[in-house]
């Protein structure tokens, strides 16, 4: 058996034992039965994926994987791929979306470029070369990736996530930078969810009507291409790039090692969406931080079962929303482990009903 499908087979249940905890707790606290919302089946959640009554997810770490697409030759999107060489500089040279939240945070940022069309970049903290390939090839035409190239950045992927986790990440925020990958994204959710992909389109970079167009065209014609193809790594190679694989590989590795997984906008939902194929596990260990304005992002949280903390009709990716997701996840553990209980504070049934 393969590594991947080892790894996946690894994933733990979610801890019941460590919820119940949680939840018992959260009944003493000093406030009324539920009156924290969500952020109460938040704290549950990750209590259950760390398997600790009083969770923690600081220090987080944030992993953007950078890769681009052959499909980009189709005018899908309304920047060139040497944007994405260009971005990756940004991130880490500070000026990035990205990069400023994760300096609000107190996030260590790491960047991987798995499969950028570029010459090779200079070596700087943060940055680690992994480049399976100069980007896919085009997927409206052929296979995105051989299934060893998708194998080889699953692996990528999972190695960047155990180098986190063993310096010392608590949670994982995953994000992504490739021109074109909101098209390999899509055509791949219209796959696996067996939905049309006509109504799945979103607007990505920003694209105009006509683009908008060419881009509904080139998802169906990919889809159309790829057929009945289920087994996982072949639907992978088909349709999806050297980012998602490697975003996949480091969601199982980080489900496998109990750390909660902040999944940001299309890209990296696309990516644990074709994880779950392999074990249906992982959907226990992942933290849905935000619905982004993407059409498939929706159809893809859907098919997971799983609601988003935030909407805030972002569409940026990087792993923005991901790491806003990380903020409320601190919120949540630290109102769980902070504040007081009735016997604490000496106001016992003082805010109970009746």
């Amino acid at each position: 058996m393969e590594r991947v499908e080892v790894r996946a087979g690894q994933i733990p249940a979610a801890d019941a034992t460590a919820l119940r905890a949680a939840e018992d707790r959260l009944l003493k606290l000093t406030k009324p039965t539920g009156s924290l919302g969500r952020l109460e089946e938040l704290v549950k959640r990750l209590a259950a994926i760390q398997a600790e009554p009083l969770p923690w997810v600081d220090p987080p770490a944030v992993l953007v994987f950078a890769g681009d697409h052959g499909v980009t030759e189709e005018g899908v999107s309304a920047y060139p791929s040497s944007v994405t060489a260009a971005m990756v500089d940004n991130f880490l040279n500070g000026g990035a979306a990205i990069s400023v939240l994760s300096r609000m945070i107190g996030a260590e940022l790491t960047v991987v470029d798995v499969g950028v069309d570029s010459e090779p970049l200079p070596p700087r903290p943060g940055f680690l070369p992994r480049k399976v390939a100069p980007g896919t090839r085009n997927l409206a035409r052929e296979d995105a990736m051989t299934e060893a190239e998708t194998r080889t950045a699953i692996d990528i992927g999972s190695e960047a996530a155990s180098d986190a986790i063993r310096g010392g990440a608590r949670a994982l925020a995953l994000g992504e930078m490739g021109i074109g990958n909101t098209t390999s994204a899509t055509a791949l959710i219209a796959a696996i969810t067996r939905r049309a992909p006509a109504g799945l389109v979103g607007r990505g970079t920003g694209i105009d009507d006509p683009t908008m167009e060419r881009k509904r065209s080139v998802v169906q014609r990919a889809v159309d291409r790829v057929g009945p193809r289920t087994a996982p790594v072949p639907l992978l190679a088909a349709l999806g790039g050297f980012e998602i694989a490697a975003i996949a590989g480091a969601a199982l590795e980080a489900a496998r090692q109990r750390r909660p997984i902040l999944v940001d906008g299309l890209i990296s939902t696309a990516a644990v969406l074709w994880a779950a194929l392999l074990n249906d596990r992982i959907i226990d260990h992942l933290v849905a931080a935000h619905r982004s304005a993407e059409p498939a992002h929706s159809v893809a949280l859907d098919h997971l079962g799983l609601v988003p903390y935030l909407d805030l009709s972002m569409r940026l990716g990087e792993g923005t929303g991901a790491v806003l997701g990380l903020v409320l996840c601190d919120a949540a553990c630290r109102l769980l482990r902070e504040m007081a209980t009735f016997e604490e504070a000496n106001v016992a049934g003082r805010l109970r009903p009746g």
